[in-house]
């Protein structure tokens, strides 16, 4: 059986379900260093600084069922980074590790440059090996290392 992605983009009323994947990975303590879920009433301005034609938070669907997201978001907010952003992507527990993060991270490349993007980058926990051997996979480099930055249950990371 054949498997069909497809990524569209959020709406405002998709906030709701891009808050709750993106609480899921709070517990593991792997994809963000947010210590307590988030709400979605404290998202809005985060989702409110994209924009569909050059910044957009695009939805995962996998076979017609909602994976999880993608987003871009302007890096450092100077006006020489304009062509630089940072990918972020985020799937439901039960949509890893079946190959749709490095679809996403394929779909991000192909974008980026219909978006004014010249260059991609993404902030990866040094432990979260598994996203650290796709990105690598991908063709993203490892350019830097900030150790012991985020206090994450006792333990910085």
């Amino acid at each position: 059986m054949s498997q069909h992605i497809e990524f569209i983009t959020a709406q405002q009323k998709d906030l709701e379900l891009i808050v709750n994947t993106y609480n899921l990975s709070i517990p593991g303590r792997m994809a963000t260093a947010d210590l307590e879920p988030v709400s979605v009433e404290s998202k809005k301005e985060w989702f409110n600084t994209h924009n569909p034609g050059t910044r957009p938070i695009l939805l995962i669907q996998f076979d017609g069922n909602y994976a999880g997201w993608l987003s871009y978001t302007s890096f450092y907010g100077r006006p020489a980074y304009q062509g630089t952003a940072e990918v972020s992507i985020y799937l439901e527990t039960e949509y890893q590790g079946k190959g749709i993060g490095r679809i996403g991270i394929q779909y991000a490349e192909k974008m980026a440059p219909q978006l004014g993007i010249s260059n991609l980058l993404a902030f990866v926990f040094a432990h979260n090996s598994a996203s650290m051997k796709l990105f690598l996979s991908e063709g993203f480099q490892k350019w830097a290392h900030f150790p012991g930055i985020a206090k994450m249950d006792e333990h910085l990371r």
